[in-house]
């Protein structure tokens, strides 16, 4: 097999990593509502536990426990674990109190617009220089921001906590980059959460509700038991995705999630979409095609660099 042809199958796979990824990030709000009655704050401690054995057993199995051993005698990468933890705790919490109190579309808006402050933070974080369209397309997501929240009247809280806590959580993975691979990263993440996990399950037994886990029937216990494995599979497809395809294929992919989740939020849970909010949501769309076009440009010019370079 040629050079060539490798690359290209594994840029294939890529692909379908990535989209393998963001699809089953897509349909997450339908599995966690299929966890009813169980309340976002028991689910996310379930999460945390579950996400934590499942990462043991696949360290296990793929004999990763010397490389997790190789971090942990870092604490530089350890505190930079530490802190992506509580990022992405803050995210799964802010994400499941959206899906299961009726924000699904709420929660597509943060992921729509979780490109645009990726952006934002390599400017003001990284010093990086931005091209003219994506500081327009930062400023139509902003002015659809502000429509939301002025002529819509709803501060989009949802939204801009998972924008933001998944945006500096990308951030940190960039920072500690090849150093910490995504088993062992993830492994870490989750071990930091578990006093707070099981806190929350002190508290949700003291509910009247109490811990749902085990008395809701077999189907009930085995869709709450796999939330570990839905937490953990679509992140480890996505860290395989990133390694095989450039950042401009997955920023174009990764609007696969937002988009599904806007549909199932208007059309199979019938959340309210006033003219207002279909304003606000049109700008930000409409910074997201001008987002994308730069990106496809800018790739189109650095091809025809390259090329003039080897000639």
């Amino acid at each position: 097999m040629s050079p060539d042809t490798t690359a290209r199958a594994g840029q294939t796979a890529g692909v379908l990593y990535a989209v393998a990824a963001y699809l089953l990030w897509g349909v997450l709000p339908l599995y966690f509502l299929l966890l009813a009655p169980t309340g976002p704050w028991e689910v996310v401690a379930w999460r945390v536990i579950l996400s934590l054995v499942f990462c043991v057993l696949l360290l296990t199995v793929t004999r990763g426990w010397k490389a997790f051993g190789a971090i942990v005698r870092q604490p530089r990468l350890l505190g930079w674990t530490a802190l992506a933890g509580l990022l992405i705790y803050v995210n799964w919490q802010v994400f499941l109190i959206g899906t299961l109190t009726g924000h699904v579309v709420e929660t597509s808006l943060g992921y729509f617009i979780n490109p645009i402050t990726t952006v934002l933070l390599g400017v003001f974080v990284l010093k990086e220089r931005i091209r003219v369209a994506q500081w327009a397309a930062i400023g139509i997501a902003a002015i659809a921001v502000v429509v939301i929240v002025v002529v819509y009247g709803d501060f989009p809280w949802i939204a801009l906590s998972l924008t933001a806590s998944f945006g500096i959580y990308g951030l940190i993975k960039k920072k500690i980059g090849p150093a910490v691979d995504a088993v062992s990263g993830l492994t870490l993440e989750s071990f930091w959460l578990i006093p707070i996990a099981v806190a929350q399950l002190i508290v949700v037994a003291t509910t009247p509700a109490g811990i749902t886990m085990g008395q809701n029937g077999a189907v009930h216990a085995t869709l709450l038991a796999f939330a570990g494995v839905a937490t953990a599979v679509p992140l480890l497809l996505f860290a395989a995705g990133t390694r095989r395809v450039d950042l401009t294929v997955i920023g174009m992919i990764q609007f696969i999630t937002p988009i599904m989740q806007f549909i199932f939020g208007v059309a199979l849970l019938g959340e309210s979409m006033p003219p207002a909010r279909w304003v606000g949501f049109i700008l930000v769309w409409i910074a997201i095609i001008v987002f994308v076009v730069d990106l496809l440009l800018a790739a189109r010019r650095g091809r025809r660099t390259a090329q003039v370079e080897l000639v």
